[in-house]
């Protein structure tokens, strides 16, 4: 079964990936359901695989069923092997369905602690 049932479109302006991008959550059928301008993906545990090829390849695959070309901006919120391998091995496809990944020049510090941060504007 998945985990979107089949029906029309949703348009949404930002989405996060549910469950840190487990494919056990998000299919094809997801992304051809819930098309959005940004995606944002968690999930840093490459023991756990966060986040998931799978989910990558269905992003590819759902939104090369859209029937409009739309930018897709896809926003992943840790550095990962799975991510970088995927972006190296799919990028002329991702440059094909207008889908790019931003990744992050900025942090914030907050406290004692930093991390990575973006800047949307909707």
């Amino acid at each position: 079964s998945t985990a979107v049932p089949p029906g029309p479109p949703v348009y949404l302006d930002l989405v996060y990936i549910p469950n840190h991008s487990n494919s056990k959550n998000v299919d094809v059928e997801f992304f051809k359901r819930v098309r959005s301008s940004y995606y944002v993906v968690s999930g840093n545990d490459s023991a756990a695989e966060e986040p998931s090829r799978a989910v990558l390849d269905s992003l590819l695959e759902g939104k090369a069923q859209w029937d409009s070309n739309m930018q897709v901006t896809l926003i992943p919120t840790h550095d990962s092997e799975v991510m970088r391998e995927w972006y190296q091995e799919t990028h002329e496809k991702q440059q094909d369905l207008n889908i790019m990944v931003l990744a992050s020049s900025s942090t914030v510090v907050m406290q004692d602690e930093s991390f990575p941060a973006c800047k949307i504007e909707l």
